[in-house]
């Protein structure tokens, strides 16, 4: 019998699934960095060695691309430069599945704004009150709440991230394979790379934290990034909506387990229903 990955997709499920669980444990594992290397120079190491990967595998040949591919590059690059930094800086201030959940909020606002049905517009209603109550007293293991400027890196995060799926979107167009992405990266890289050196000097070349940063890279761009490519080429994009709408979730079991930060229950029922809301939304999203 021949073998169905449409059929029966466990495979491509395993890898959406593995994806998810290696980009959050990536951004946990950069998150130990920060006291060395900061959020600056953690986030520099991150792109510059995604950077170097992507490279060596993609080859890609940045002298042959037209100025139309060359203008949604640059777009895709800075929106990964926005989208880390702030994302890395609300780590600072909040724990990891506060911070992912709030970003979250940007693929679901934009899978709500693209669909302009008040069905999705409900899913973000329901989004929100899944943030309010991971905000609520101890909500996100943190007995003070949430710090309002960590909370503003989240949602500038969020912006990013929804940015990044329309600038995706527009290389995806215009360059075949992986190699805008390669170049987005690189861009990104430079981007950040005199702030990340500003703050943490010379640490930077230090073997253990580039050993660490190749690790980061690693788990939170060159895995879950390969693996949700080629998922998407036999799973149906429902599938893959529902699956990725998990992120939260799995930030949360990071943060347990590799940061400490446990949550209680109403910050499960805030991250469950964050969870649901990005399910019933991108699921039915145009982006």
């Amino acid at each position: 019998m021949a073998d169905d990955s449409r059929s029966h997709p466990v495979g491509p499920v395993v890898a959406v699934l593995t994806a998810v669980l290696s980009m959050q444990f990536g951004a946990a594992f950069a998150a130990t960095l920060f006291d060395r290397a900061g959020a600056l120079g953690t986030v520099t190491l991150r792109l510059l060695f995604a950077a170097v990967i992507l490279c060596v595998f993609t080859r890609p040949r940045p002298r042959t691309w037209t100025p139309e591919q060359w203008r949604a590059v640059v777009t895709l690059g800075a929106s990964l430069a926005l989208m880390n930094t702030a994302f890395y800086g609300a780590l600072t201030r909040l724990p990891l599945a506060a911070t992912v959940t709030i970003e979250f909020l940007g693929p679901l606002g934009l899978a709500a704004i693209l669909s302009r049905r008040i069905r999705d517009v409900l899913w973000v209603v329901l989004a929100l009150a899944g943030v309010v109550l991971l905000g609520v007293g101890d909500g996100a293991g943190l007995s003070t709440g949430l710090d309002p400027l960590g909370v503003a890196f989240a949602l500038v995060a969020a912006s990013g991230w929804a940015w990044y799926i329309i600038a995706g979107s527009r290389v995806a167009t215009t360059l075949p394979g992986s190699a805008g992405l390669a170049g987005a990266t690189t861009i990104a890289a430079v981007v950040v790379l005199p702030f990340g050196a500003a703050t943490a000097g010379t640490a930077l070349l230090r073997p253990d934290l580039a050993l660490a940063g190749l690790a980061v890279a690693l788990l939170s761009s060159a895995i879950p990034y390969t693996l949700e490519i080629r998922a998407l080429r036999d799973l149906p994009k429902k599938v893959f909506a529902i699956l990725i709408a998990l992120e939260p979730a799995a930030a949360a079991l990071a943060g347990a387990l590799v940061l400490g930060q446990f949550v209680d229950p109403l910050a499960l029922v805030g991250i469950a229903l964050v969870v649901i809301a990005g399910a019933g939304a991108l699921q039915h999203s145009r982006a």
